[in-house]
């Protein structure tokens, strides 16, 4: 009987349990997320102000949500490291698409219409 008893606690060791969070750590976050969204419409009404850094202020901000969301809601920050790199790679990805795809908006050559 040792024995199997031995054998079913390292089967419940190796069973994915899921992480759980106290609410008020959901509740925290939630608020700042709130918060952020906040922050957001109010720099929409000073983007003329701010010009070219308009765009920069609102992705920093959305990157921030985004990363909250990540790591709080999807659970990243308790998980393993392969995960995090499969998300970062997507990121990663997206840069480099964003990146090529500027680049060929800038490199393009500007035809004047005959008509």
């Amino acid at each position: 009987m040792a024995a199997h008893s031995h054998s079913n606690e390292h089967n419940e060791a190796n069973v994915l349990h899921p992480h759980i969070s106290p609410t008020s750590m959901y509740l925290k976050v939630a608020g700042a997320l709130f918060g952020l969204t906040i922050l957001t419409v109010v720099a929409h009404q000073f983007h003329h102000a701010m010009g070219a850094f308009a765009p920069i202020v609102a992705f920093g901000i959305a990157a921030v949500k985004a990363t909250l969301v990540l790591l709080y809601f999807m659970h990243l920050k308790d998980d393993n490291n392969m995960n995090r790199v499969i998300f970062a790679s997507g990121f990663f990805f997206l840069i480099v698409l964003l990146f090529f795809s500027v680049v060929d908006l800038v490199t393009r050559v500007h035809e004047i219409s005959p008509l």
